[in-house]
Order: structure tokens, then sequence, then C-alpha cells
């Protein structure tokens, strides 16, 4: 904000005057008033403006937005079992819903390409688990055969 002092001269010369706001228009009145008694600046009399919006202005017409706390959990195993849970604030929506482990990669990879990096990591490392697990049974039911048909000779 801009405090103009006007001299007296100044104050009867016929010079259309630029339209102030009233906060403008009080500060500009009383520094020429002070200004024939005293030599302080008129600024310093003038009471500052609060910060703010002042009280009783009209609400804004910004849109509020209501915010909802959701909650989403999802845990897996090293197996690739997976599963889901949903809060909503402090109430439980669904709790310990399956979930194959397609769907998790095939979420997080619309989610955020960073979390699809590490939950695709963790699905990879229990596909190979379980690769390596069916191989061993593979290896067991070839025994098991082989036992049979030694028996049956």
């Amino acid at each position: 904000m801009t405090v103009d002092v006007l001299t007296h001269d100044e104050e009867t010369a016929e010079v259309p005057a630029p339209e102030l706001s009233t906060a403008e228009a009080t500060v500009t009145e009383s520094a020429s008033t002070s200004e024939e008694g005293s030599t302080e600046p008129a600024a310093e009399e003038a009471p500052k403006p609060k910060r703010g919006r002042p009280k009783g202005a009209t609400a804004s017409t910004a849109k509020k937005t209501r915010t909802v706390e959701l909650t989403l959990t999802v845990t897996g195993t090293a197996d690739g079992e997976w599963q889901a849970e949903l809060k909503n604030g402090a109430k439980w929506v669904a709790k310990g819903l399956e979930i194959p482990a397609a769907a998790v990669s095939r979420a997080a990879k619309e989610l955020h390409a960073d979390l699809s990096g590490p939950i695709d990591e963790v699905i990879n490392q229990a596909r190979e688990a379980q690769a390596a697990k069916v191989a061993a049974l593979e290896a067991e039911l070839e025994k098991a055969k082989q036992a049979l048909a030694e028996l049956d000779a």
C-alpha cells in the first residue's frame, strides 16, 4: 500500500483524483490533516490494516472438498497367497478377502509404476518358489511310480 502525502497547494489544484479504496482514502485524509500541525509522517499515525479476511466478509465461493479416509491393505505370503482388507475410517468394510496374485499385479500397475515394480518382484519370487516345489513334487511322484511298478512286477 502506498501513502501519498499532499501539500496544501496540491489539495486545491483541480486534478481528478484516482479512485481509492476506503483504507487508502482514510490514510490519505489523515496524512493531509496531520501534516499541518506536525512533522511526523502520516503513515505512523494511520492504523495498520489487519492480515486475513475482514470479519463479516461473505463466505468464499471456493468449493470445499470432503475427504474420505479409506485404508486398503494388501498382504501377500511367500507362497503367493494374497489377501485384502478395507477400512473406512475406524470401521472395517472387508476383512481377509482372498485375491489372486495376477489381480494384485494389475492393480499395482494401474496405480503407479513405483508400486508395480516391488510387487512384481515379490510375485516372481513366489512363482519361482512354487515352480521349485512343483519340480520337487514331480520328482517324488516319479519315484513313487517307479516303486509301484516294481511292486507290480
